[in-house]
Parts: C-alpha cells; structure tokens; sequence
C-alpha cells in the first residue's frame, strides 16, 4: 500500500463574503485565511462557514483537502495567476505536501493528529473559481485534468495543528484514486463495468453511488433494446 508521507502543512477557514457583480451578488466561503490549529466536529472545522450548502459542507463534505502540486498544473496553463494561485485561494481546508488525486483514494482512512478522516469523494468544482480567479474556463480545466481536490468526512474529531502528521490508515480501495474515480465518471461511454466498480467502491458517497446506480440502470436498458432490435 503507497502511503503519501506528509504532514499538515496550513490550515484555512473561511467567512462569508459576497461577489463582486459580475458574481451576480451571490455569497461565497471560498475566501479563505490561514490558521495555526482547527477544531473539527463531523461538520468539519468549527467557524468555517459554506455559503450554498447544497454542494460544500455538510457531513459528506465535511473538509476539503486540495493538492499542492495542482497549483502547478494550473499555472503551467495559466502563468498570469502565479501570484493568486496559492494555497488555500481554491478554498480548501487542509493542505499537505506529497498528497494529489492520483495517490489519494476513494474510501482512504487517515489519522490527522488525534482526528480521523476518510475521503468520501471528489470536489466538483464551480463558476465561483472562474469569478475568484477572473479566468473563465478555469474550472473546466480543472476539471478536465483531474485535479479538484477531495473530501473528506469526519469519523472521530478532535483538534488539529499546522505540523500534525498525516497518516494512512486503510486503504479499502486500491485500484480508484480521485483522478481514476473521475476519469470513469466524467467519460462519455464508461463500460457498464467501470461504472459498476466506482458505485461499489467502499467509502462512497452515497449521493454519487445513486447516480452512478441510475446510469447502470440506463445503460443497462439501451444495451437491451439495442439486443432486441
């Protein structure tokens, strides 16, 4: 099993702040500050806030974690935000060297300090990076290279500090990184096999096993007619 040796490297919350109107006024918590330690529950860390509950925070989303080394990739296609494109600026919580989608995996239980977490699933990222950046295909690019981050959900709380040690736990799925999770759900004819392996996959959002259960079903029932005809 490859373990990412690292350790926590900063920590960030967030507070409310409201966009600028080309951001049609909307509120977001993607402005994010640093902090030397963190209190988590099994909402993630105590103060941080999430302004459309809908698709951050909550217990399956409880905190973000996004790769340093991403930052690289985004400035490789994007030279002009090397100033902006630090840690913390996508609105993570947690940053750590040496952890990225491709060795980080669905379902991976991790000691974080005294707190215990599990990666629940990827990030989708949103239109509000493009406004934070002023660079308009940038979540797509994200997106498109397999490098939005993950979640994780809280399984025991407690605090943690900038330096605590990141360890690997278990790893209950050894063959679907955050990268390869993506690769298969974001493909436009996945094999019903594929899809079938990312729905089981131990530590899942249930949210993203329903979805993936409802396309089986679909491409199930064309492969069907298909037979029929």
């Amino acid at each position: 099993m490859n373990s990412p040796e690292t350790v926590v490297d900063a920590l960030f919350i967030g507070t409310l702040q409201t966009l600028s109107p080309e951001g049609q006024g909307q509120q977001t918590g993607m402005y994010k500050h640093s902090i030397p330690n963190a209190k988590i529950n099994d909402l993630g860390i105590i103060g941080d806030v999430q302004a459309d509950k809908r698709v951050h925070g909550g217990i399956e989303k409880a905190l973000h974690q996004y790769a340093q080394s991403s930052y690289a990739t985004i400035i490789s296609q994007y030279p002009e935000l090397k100033d902006i494109a630090i840690a913390g600026s996508i609105g993570e919580n947690i940053t750590g060297p040496n952890m990225d989608d491709r060795n980080v995996y669905i379902g991976d239980i991790y000691q974080i300090g005294p707190v215990m977490v599990q990666v629940s699933q990827p990030r989708s990222p949103c239109w509000k990076i493009n406004h934070r950046f002023n660079t308009p295909q940038l979540s797509k690019f994200i997106a498109d290279n397999y490098i939005t981050g993950w979640y994780y959900r809280v399984l025991q709380s407690g605090v943690i500090k900038v330096g605590d040690p990141i360890s690997l736990l278990e790893r209950l799925n050894d063959s679907l990184s955050i990268a390869r999770f993506l690769e298969i759900v974001t493909s436009q004819r996945p094999s019903y096999e594929m899809l079938a392996q990312a729905a089981g996959c131990q530590g899942l959002n249930v949210d993203w096993k329903i979805r993936l259960e409802h396309r089986m079903s679909y491409l199930s029932k064309n492969t069907l007619l298909a037979i029929n005809k």
